[in-house]
């Protein structure tokens, strides 16, 4: 018999042969800018940036990674808990990042609880609200059957502009983005569209990029060239409704001893873009 061609179709690229988005190297100047950041808003000392999303999406994960690349070390302040099903943190808690003996940097991250499908778990949406306008004390502890109120000593009735959120960020994993439960996705969206209500930007970042792509594994320089990571971000883009330029991906320092370049440089782009859109919503006011 002749030898005819195969007609299996060829697999697709993994790696698109032009990136869809540039990353741009690590450098200094990104460093420098966050380091040297200040709110120009005299009314309000610190940037607040709220992460809200699914339990293990890596919020805490998140906010040891921004820590480990500003104090050049990897860092694990924020406790994250790998083995529970359950959300690890409990309690609303602002998180500083130390940039010497006597200061702290000029931007701050608030963790919540995880978002879930059952309503006996997970946070409530009215406290994730209240936390957008300022209403929620420090060490508040989360309570999935119900929600803040006035009466509660833990309620801040005054807040301040320094109390409220300046940004609120969405944080999904990529290897859980295809499972995330309608309830959860409508959740997420509500917040938003709470945030938006008052003004205050979002923008989201995708965490675990290397565990979802084996070329981003293999090398993080690929992840805006990775045909599997764009789709992802088209995914998010379609759930969530917020534009493709507001989705950033990154890898979270988890099991790396040392800091390096190629996993900072994603971490200080996503980084530098929320304190830039926090800072226009601080000198709207």
């Amino acid at each position: 018999m002749g030898g005819g061609h195969s007609t299996e179709p060829e697999p697709e690229p993994v790696l698109l042969p032009v990136p869809w988005r540039t990353l741009p190297e690590y450098n200094l100047d990104n460093l420098e800018f966050v380091k040297s950041y200040k709110p120009h808003n005299k009314e309000a000392t610190q940037l607040r940036i709220l992460l809200h999303g699914p339990n293990h999406a890596g919020k805490s994960s998140f906010i040891n990674s921004v820590e480990s690349v500003l104090q050049g070390r990897v860092t694990d302040r924020a406790a994250t808990d790998a083995i529970s099903g359950m959300s690890f943190t409990k309690n609303y808690k602002t998180h500083k990042i130390q940039k010497d003996p006597e200061r702290y940097y000029s931007f701050v991250f608030n963790d919540v609880m995880g978002l879930e499908d059952n309503t006996d778990c997970g946070v409530c949406e009215e406290d994730l609200n209240l936390a957008l306008r300022g209403h929620v004390k420090e060490y508040y502890k989360f309570n999935p059957h119900s929600h803040l109120t006035e009466n509660d000593q833990e309620y801040n009735s005054s807040p301040t502009l320094a109390d409220k959120v300046h940004i609120l960020v969405s944080v999904v994993s990529a290897d859980s983005l295809t499972l995330l439960k309608k309830d959860v996705v409508r959740k997420m969206r509500n917040i938003r569209l709470a945030a938006s209500e008052m003004g205050i930007p979002q923008l989201a970042i995708i965490t675990k990029v290397d565990e979802a792509c084996p070329e981003a594994a293999k090398n993080m320089n690929n992840i805006y060239k990775s045909k599997l990571l764009k789709e992802k971000v088209d995914k998010l883009h379609n759930l969530l409704g917020l534009s493709r330029n507001r989705i950033f991906l990154v890898k979270n320092y988890n099991s790396e001893l040392e800091t390096n370049d190629a996993i900072d440089a994603p971490i200080l782009l996503a980084l530098k873009q929320m304190l830039h859109s926090g800072e226009d919503f601080l000198n709207n006011l």
